[in-house]
């Protein structure tokens, strides 16, 4: 595809959570490789380093958030407050750049910032959203937001569909459903209403039942355009520091053996989960790669609760880092399997390295990603209890048993699919020409 020859200008709005961040970041460097002038206006809580990127012009927004507004499980508190705090100062930041440029050629912004989108339509700008989930987390919004409750999710029929369990993940994402959780959910749904389009980083083909049906119900263009990862160049996007001292020690192993575990950059367990974990990894007498990020273990710093004589057991067969170059790590050819939370970016990453999983979801759409691995492309297991001997026995069944190796068939045929869908005629290149031509029809 050929750069775009007419110069115009995009803003991006973030959200600054890791998981938003990087897909964010991804679509920016796309877009300026196209021709795009490129603006990325953020919140000043977990601000991106803009050293790291400038070839694009970073402008911080107030948003009066602190640490203690992630303290809360409820995940929803801080989006809706990020929204409430932002609204302002946003709708004044844009004010500023059409006033400086003349002309914005569109507005793409994260779900999570929904407040943009009725800004955009009040200054007359193209408004366009980024769903850095799956497609098929859109199938819950018309049921969240009583638009259509009865009938929406449950009315399928599709044998892919049924398999993920929608009914009973509904269930489940609506037991203790917070205010701030029923608000966020149904301005979710209303943007995804009234955006100009809807670019989703996905494939096509990963989730074309769900797309299919989704597309019934939001009017706006759905794009895929994934996978981003693949697409970017390398982008600098970690709010941690990557040990890649674990390279050399992957380098050691034999392939396929490693199990690598990372729970993603929010979720936390406790200490006996964390002794847990540790005593199955070591029952498992495979060879592991083990993230802990400072603070994820509630009241420890970092690994001093570890069990004694863990370390003695394992030896040189466990590396432990506080954070992990993780798409490095997914591409070497020692990484057998990925224990993983199922955050949507890990979820695509793994599928397009050929990784089969091990699935620990927390909350929110992880649950849902776990449904499609497990039930639908069937290239994972799920880790039901974190109990030492269900990890050693589940660890076994992916890495050792006969089940592993049809799972593992099966996550090889994706990837190939994957990489068709990043060739020059896939998909993929497709909907990245929808896209510019939607922005630069205005």
């Amino acid at each position: 595809m050929e750069k775009q020859q007419k110069s115009s200008h995009v803003v991006l709005v973030m959200v600054n959570f890791q998981g938003h961040i990087t897909p964010m970041l991804q679509l920016a460097s796309i877009l300026h490789s196209k021709g795009f002038s490129i603006t990325i206006v953020h919140p000043e809580f977990n601000s991106p380093n803009p050293s790291n990127h400038p070839e694009f012009t970073f402008i911080s927004i107030p948003d009066k958030l602190t640490e203690s507004h992630f303290s809360d499980k409820d995940a929803a508190s801080p989006v809706w407050s990020l929204n409430k705090n932002c609204a302002a100062p946003l709708q004044q930041c844009l004010e500023k750049i059409l006033h400086s440029l003349h002309h914005i050629a569109a507005v793409i912004y994260d779900t999570l910032m929904y407040s943009a989108q009725t800004i955009t339509e009040d200054l007359g700008l193209l408004g366009i959203v980024l769903r850095t989930g799956s497609a098929t987390t859109m199938l819950f919004y018309p049921a969240f937001s009583q638009l259509d409750e009865e009938h929406f999710v449950y009315e399928i029929k599709s044998p892919e569909l049924e398999a993920l369990q929608l009914k009973r993940l509904r269930a489940l994402l609506s037991q203790n459903a917070t205010k701030a959780m029923t608000e966020v959910r149904v301005a979710f749904a209303n943007v995804l209403k009234r955006s100009s389009a809807i670019i989703v980083n996905s494939m096509e083909f990963l989730e074309l039942e769900a797309l299919s049906k989704v597309k019934q119900y939001f009017p706006a263009p759905i794009i895929t355009i994934g996978p981003l990862h693949k697409f970017a160049p390398a982008v600098c996007s970690s709010l941690l520091t990557e040990d890649d001292k674990c390279i050399s020690w992957l380098n050691k192993q034999a392939p396929k053996s490693v199990i690598y575990v990372s729970f993603g950059s929010i979720a936390n367990i406790d200490k006996q989960e964390l002794i847990e974990i540790a005593w199955g990894l070591s029952s498992s007498k495979q060879p592991f790669l083990w993230v802990v990020r400072p603070g994820m273990v509630s009241g420890s710093e970092w690994i001093e609760s570890l069990p004694n004589g863990f370390e003695e057991s394992v030896g040189e067969r466990g590396c432990i880092v506080k954070w992990a170059p993780q798409k490095e790590v997914l591409a070497h050819a020692a990484v057998g399997g990925f224990w993983t939370h199922c955050g949507w970016n890990s979820t695509i990453e793994s599928i397009c390295e050929g990784v089969p999983m091990l699935c620990r979801p927390f909350f929110g759409d992880q649950y849902l990603n776990t449904s499609s691995i497990c039930n639908v492309w069937k290239i994972g297991l799920e880790v039901q209890n974190l109990e030492r001997g269900n990890i050693e026995r589940t660890i076994k069944r992916l890495m050792v048993d006969m089940e592993g190796n049809g799972i593992r068939k099966r996550a090889i045929d994706l990837k190939e699919k994957a990489a068709f869908y990043l060739m020059e005629e896939g998909s993929t290149s497709c909907s990245l020409n929808m896209l510019i031509k939607r922005i630069l029809s205005v």
